[in-house]
C-alpha cells in the first residue's frame, strides 16, 4: 500500500498538502450562520454526499478516507470567516477547502488564509466579477457561473417581460455591488433605465427609508439583489407594507423555500433568476440527494455536490491526496476529452483514473470550466406561481 507520509511541521505539511496515512480532510465552509442560513444545510449535506459517494466505492487511493471537517463562513464576516479557514487549515489540517459560499468571505478567505498556505478552494456559491480577477496563485475554482452573466440574464428577462424602468437595491457588499454593476451595464445597453440604484445593509429592523428613497425615485419593478434571510427580503417586506412596490425581480440570493414560506402570496407574479441545470445530470443528482434525503431543488446543492466531487477527482487523478494535487487537476477531470461522470458514477470515475483514463465530470451542474476555473453555467428564469417557484426557461 503506498504510504501517505505526514509531515512533521505544520509550515512543510501545508506547503506540501501531505495527507494523514488513513484520512485526508476537506473543508466545508459555509455561512451555517447568516443571511443566507436556510440555504446553507443542504449545500453542506450535498457536498458531504459526494464524499460519502467516494468513500462507500472503496478505491479512493487505496483506501484513504475522504473527511469533511465544517466551518462557518458566516457569510458576511470577513475576519470571522478568515479566522475559521484558518482554523481548518492550521489546527484540522485540511487539504482543500470545499467553499466558501458568499463573495466578500470568500475573497477574505483566499488571500488571507488559503492562498498563502497553499490551500485549493473550489466554491459552490460565490459569484462576484471580482472573483475572476482574484490573485489566487491557481487555487481558486468555482461551480456556479460569475454574476457578470447573471447581470445580462437578469436584464434580458426584464426585456422579455417588456419591462423599461426599475429601481435597483443591493445588498452592500462585493455580491451585491458587483451584480449591480453587471446588471445595470446590460439593462441600460437594451435601453432601459433606472430610476435609482442605491444598496442596503443586511441586520436592521426597519428598511422603511430605503424603500421611501426608491418608491420616490419611480419604476415599474423593485429589482431586489439581496439574501433571502435578510436584507433583501427586509425590503420586499418593507415595500409590501408601504406599498411602494408589488412586484420584484429577484437575484439568485433571494431564491429561497424560507422566503416563500414567510411572505407567501405576496410575491405572487414576481421573478427572477438562479443558477440551475437540466439534463441527466441533474436528474441523477435529485434521484440521489432525495434518497439521502437532501432537498435537491435548494439553491447551490448541486454546485455543492459537484465542488466537492472536482476535489476528490483531481486527487485521485493526481495519485495523492494532496493540496497540490488538487490544483494541478481540477480542470483535467472537469473537461473533456474522458469519458463523461454524472452524480453516482464517482466509484466508476476511481476505476478509471486508477487505470490510467480520462474522464470528462459532467456531474449535476453540467460543468464545464473555462478561463481559469470559471464555471460556463445555466441560469433558471423562474416565476412565482400559487405559491411556488416555476420554470419558465433556461438561458
Amino acid at each position: 500500500m503506498k504510504k501517505w507520509l505526514l509531515a512533521s511541521a505544520a509550515t512543510t505539511l501545508l506547503a506540501a498538502g501531505a495527507a494523514h496515512a488513513q484520512e485526508a480532510k476537506i473543508g466545508v465552509i459555509l455561512g451555517f450562520t447568516g443571511p443566507i442560513e436556510s440555504l446553507t444545510p443542504a449545500m453542506g449535506d450535498s457536498a458531504e454526499l459526494a464524499l460519502s459517494e467516494v468513500n462507500d466505492a472503496g478505491t479512493f487511493l487505496e483506501g484513504v478516507t475522504l473527511t469533511p471537517v465544517r466551518a462557518d463562513s458566516t457569510c458576511i464576516d470577513s475576519a470571522a470567516a478568515t479566522a475559521a479557514a484558518e482554523r481548518l487549515i492550521t489546527t484540522d489540517g485540511v487539504l482543500a477547502i470545499m467553499g466558501a459560499d458568499c463573495s466578500g468571505v470568500t475573497g477574505a478567505i483566499l488571500s488571507n488564509a488559503a492562498v498563502p498556505n497553499g490551500v485549493p478552494m473550489i466554491s459552490p456559491s460565490a459569484t462576484s466579477p471580482a472573483l475572476s480577477n482574484a490573485d489566487d496563485n491557481g487555487l481558486f475554482f468555482r461551480t456556479a457561473p460569475s454574476d457578470a452573466r447573471q447581470g445580462e440574464v437578469l436584464a434580458s428577462i426584464l426585456g422579455e417581460r417588456d419591462i423599461s424602468s426599475v429601481a435597483v437595491t443591493y445588498t452592500n457588499n462585493d455580491y451585491g455591488k458587483g451584480f449591480a454593476d453587471s446588471f445595470a451595464a446590460a439593462f441600460e445597453e437594451t435601453g432601459g433605465e433606472i430610476t435609482l440604484s442605491a444598496p442596503h445593509e443586511d441586520g436592521k429592523g426597519d428598511y422603511s427609508a430605503e424603500i421611501g428613497a426608491l418608491a420616490s425615485a419611480g419604476g415599474d419593478v423593485l429589482v431586489v439583489l439581496g439574501y433571502s434571510d435578510q436584507g433583501g427580503k427586509g425590503m420586499i417586506q418593507a415595500a409590501l407594507d408601504t406599498g411602494a412596490f408589488d412586484t420584484f425581480a429577484m437575484g439568485d440570493g433571494m431564491y429561497s423555500d424560507a422566503l416563500l414560506e414567510d411572505l407567501g402570496s405576496a410575491l405572487e407574479g414576481s421573478f427572477g433568476s438562479v443558477p440551475w441545470a437540466q439534463g441527466e445530470g441533474t436528474e441523477a443528482f435529485t434521484k440521489i440527494a432525495t434518497d439521502a434525503g437532501i432537498n435537491a431543488e435548494g439553491s447551490y446543492t448541486r454546485e455543492s455536490y459537484d465542488a466537492a466531487a472536482l476535489i476528490a477527482l483531481a486527487m485521485m487523478k493526481g495519485g495523492e491526496a494532496s493540496s497540490a494535487a488538487v490544483a494541478a487537476n481540477v480542470m483535467d477531470v472537469a473537461n473533456a476529452p474522458g469519458e463523461e461522470i454524472l452524480p453516482g458514477e464517482l466509484g466508476k470515475a476511481m476505476e478509471i483514473l486508477a487505470d490510467g483514463g480520462d474522464i470528462d465530470y459532467v456531474g449535476a451542474t453540467n460543468v464545464e470550466l473555462v478561463g481559469e476555473g470559471e464555471a460556463a453555467g445555466t441560469y433558471r428564469y423562474y416565476e412565482i406561481e400559487d405559491g411556488e417557484f416555476t420554470t419558465v426557461s433556461f438561458k
